[in-house]
């Protein structure tokens, strides 16, 4: 059911390899909005060109995201299609392929294997380049195969530009030539980066209110820009809300339209947050323990600690016993270093001290901790045994 399957997380990642044709129309759509210099840019196509804006915009977070992607909420077929169709107009891919690799993104956030991160790819490759690299040309239609089965999805997964030029000659014919330039193609680019900016600059700039295991950020100015989807942060702490925007003044009109849609019946069952994550009181799942407590093992130098342990085994008569022990004991490395003397080994306190420098408030820091110290340890102790 796979229309080309993207490749196993665990193959190393490679950001080389841009299909630099599939990136023709991308940046002739830029150039297009220098045409304005001969067209002109009159008021019927500036309004046009705002209202497709938002409209999009409410597409692409109410559409693309918060329904394809984490099914935040039920509608019919009908409006689902609705919903499509204003989606891919945006030109961003079909529905599927958007929401299979949004649902990607999420199961490896900020690891070597998400498609898109700032921290293994920099910002030029997360912001647009990962668009146009072959291995994510294809849909896994596996991870979105509760879309994949409706036809009429299926129909615009196979014709994805198809909404986008309907759309185009719309604006031509209701606004001539400025309306293409200005009304379509000034509101596509505009769009396109409002987007982009999501998984580039939402993960560098903003604030951390929870503990994800990732660098999602809640940033205002991109909420405003794209009503709502920059509260990240939030939004990676419970995934499956309708609502991005927690507290009362963090401005989510996405929501808010969802929310009046549903008072006339257009959709419902809108997810929202437990009081516990509004309260910032739920406790962290194990896999977000552990890529927090990764992101604090990161912060101690490892080579240095086992230098300076490997300096201390130089003196010690029962050395090689000792990297031994470690050798076969790598998940009780702590007991067996314990009985290393003068061994400088990061203490749990001094762990504690790191968590706090880079981690929100989290009733699980505990958790995150205990297994920092371990995994520190482990780390170490690989360490010591590689440089035998």
């Amino acid at each position: 059911m796979t229309d080309r399957q993207e490749l196993p997380v665990d193959q190393a990642v490679d950001y080389d390899d841009i299909i630099y044709p599939q990136a023709v129309p991308f940046v002739l759509a830029h150039f297009a909005c220098f045409a304005a210099i001969w067209t002109g840019v009159t008021w019927q196509a500036a309004a046009l060109g705002i209202g497709l804006y938002w409209l999009r915009m409410f597409a692409i977070g109410a559409g693309y995201h918060r329904y394809f992607s984490h099914r935040s909420y039920k509608t019919g077929r009908v409006f689902q299609f609705i919903l499509a169709c204003l989606a891919q107009s945006t030109a961003q891919k079909s529905v599927l392929w958007w929401a299979a690799k949004h649902r990607h993104h999420h199961l490896f956030s900020d690891m070597p294997n998400d498609v898109h991160s700032p921290r293994h790819a920099g910002f030029f490759y997360s912001h647009v380049g990962w668009i146009f690299a072959k291995r994510h040309d294809g849909t896994d239609l596996v991870k979105i195969e509760d879309f994949a089965r409706y036809p009429e999805l299926m129909w615009l997964h196979r014709f994805e530009v198809l909404p986008a030029v309907v759309l185009a000659v719309i604006c031509f014919l209701v606004a001539g030539w400025p309306g293409l330039v200005v009304g379509f193609f000034w509101s596509t680019v505009a769009v396109y980066h409002g987007t982009f900016c999501i998984n580039s600059l939402a993960h560098v700039h903003g604030v951390k209110r929870y503990v994800t295991g990732d660098d999602s950020r809640n940033n205002w100015l991109l909420a405003l820009m794209t009503m709502g989807e920059g509260w990240h942060n939030n939004h990676h702490a419970y995934q499956s809300s309708v609502r991005q925007g927690f507290r009362w003044w963090e401005v989510d009109p996405t929501y808010y339209i969802l929310l009046g849609l549903s008072k006339i019946g257009v959709v419902w069952d809108l997810k929202s947050p437990p009081e516990a994550v509004l309260k910032n009181e739920h406790r962290l799942g194990s896999r977000v323990v552990n890529k927090a407590a990764a992101d604090v093992v990161a912060t101690f130098n490892v080579e240095q600690i086992a230098a300076r342990i490997n300096q201390t085994l130089a003196t010690l008569p029962h050395a090689a016993d000792l990297r031994a022990r470690l050798a076969d004991a790598q998940h009780r490395a702590a007991d067996v270093m314990a009985s290393l003397p003068n061994a400088h080994l990061p203490t749990r306190e001094e762990v504690s001290a790191a968590a706090a420098r880079i981690l929100a408030r989290t009733p699980s820091i505990d958790d995150v901790i205990d297994r920092a110290h371990q995994l520190l340890l482990e780390k170490v102790s690989r360490r010591i045994v590689a440089t035998a």
